[in-house]
């Protein structure tokens, strides 16, 4: 009699407004562009670009010069820096030239921003509206936090390079600015699954991260630093040879200012470490890959797949000289493999009410 009762029409009733699904959709797209910007940033860095607008506004730096005064004044601003004054200059660069790489900038800047409003203005609608579940809005302001913060370490990075005798970025700056887009890329995806895994089960818990998956994520994590510093100390060009260093296997490093200098400075030694440690990632991700394409989705086989790419990749980025088109999908498959790793460890950690039912 009581169960009659409380089925009662005019029993009220909680209703849940949760739209795991749609939420999973966006930040597939958001991770989509996270991908997208990580393509042109390595367009900009391989086209010496990133130093041609040398002041941040976050507003009015929407629009580029729209007149042949205002572009002067950009190229004049330009003309200062050490980069034009040491290489751009002496090199003969042209008001044309410098248009081309402006636009790289500039739209390296632009889908910066995009980004921002892809990502901020449906969260305050799915916010309003009460479509995010219980426990994820921490999450997702944390993922907007860290789009801010690559905005801002963005604007460190480059304004490290404009003064002294610079002529290109930090490499420790480029480091933390690619680094906090693969992690928010890794943290887009995770959060994704886990929407998508509770659409499909409203009882499902968030994904939990198994030991040898972190193992792996840092592992990897190594790698892209090392290769960030590769790239922003040119030390891709440290040799055009595979595998050895231009006949030698260890080659010769600068010792003179002690070995902390030499492993985070020296081009030859950074170059030899992001070329042998590779193969430390590559078995991490391999092993991570074998376990996740044992459950069920493409994940884990889709890892196998991506790793094996970069690595041949990454081959041939040093036996063409560090030919643009191929650093550029160098750089783009890491962003892949950092999504696929996310999505492999996800899959590892999945915490369904089928799956906790028959743990139990």
């Amino acid at each position: 009699m009581a169960s009659l009762l409380s089925r009662r029409p005019d029993t009220p009733r909680m209703i849940d407004t949760a739209r795991p699904g749609w939420l999973a959709w966006w930040l597939i797209v958001v991770a989509a562009l996270v991908v997208t910007i990580v393509a042109v940033g390595g367009i900009t860095r391989l086209t010496e670009s990133g130093l041609s607008i040398t002041q941040w506004d976050p507003v009015t730096g929407v629009l580029p010069p729209l007149s042949e005064q205002a572009w002067q004044a950009e190229f004049a601003r330009y003309q200062a820096t050490p980069e034009y004054r040491l290489e751009a200059g002496p090199a003969g660069m042209t008001l044309s030239d410098f248009k081309g790489i402006f636009f790289w900038e500039w739209f390296h800047r632009l889908l910066g921003r995009l980004i921002g409003m892809v990502f901020a203005l449906p969260l305050i609608f799915a916010w309003v509206r009460g479509w995010i579940p219980r426990g994820y809005k921490p999450r997702l302001l944390a993922l907007l936090a860290l789009g801010g913060l690559q905005g801002v370490f963005g604007w460190l990075m480059v304004r490290s390079g404009l003064g002294g005798e610079m002529t290109d970025v930090s490499h420790f700056w480029l480091s933390i600015h690619l680094g906090t887009a693969l992690i928010t890329l890794a943290g887009l995806v995770w959060t994704a699954l886990d929407l998508r895994t509770l659409r499909r089960d409203p009882r499902a818990r968030p994904a939990r991260l198994r030991p040898f998956a972190a193992l792996a994520g840092v592992v990897l994590f190594i790698q892209i630093v090392l290769g960030a510093w590769v790239a922003g100390l040119n030390a891709g060009l440290a040799s055009n040879t595979w595998p050895l260093m231009q006949g030698r296997f260890l080659p010769e490093a600068n010792w003179a200012q002690g070995a902390f200098w030499a492993f985070t400075h020296d081009p030859f030694l950074l170059h030899f470490l992001h070329r042998w440690f590779a193969w430390i990632a590559f078995a991490a991700l391999v092993w991570l890959g074998l376990q996740a394409s044992r459950r069920e989705g493409i994940a884990g086989k889709a890892l196998l797949v991506i790793v094996c790419t970069q690595v041949l990749l990454g081959i041939v980025t040093v036996v063409t000289g560090v030919s643009i088109w191929v650093a550029v999908a160098h750089q783009v498959t890491g962003a892949l493999l950092v999504a696929a790793t996310a999505a492999s460890a996800h899959s590892l950690g999945q915490r369904t009410s089928r799956m906790e039912g028959l743990a139990a």
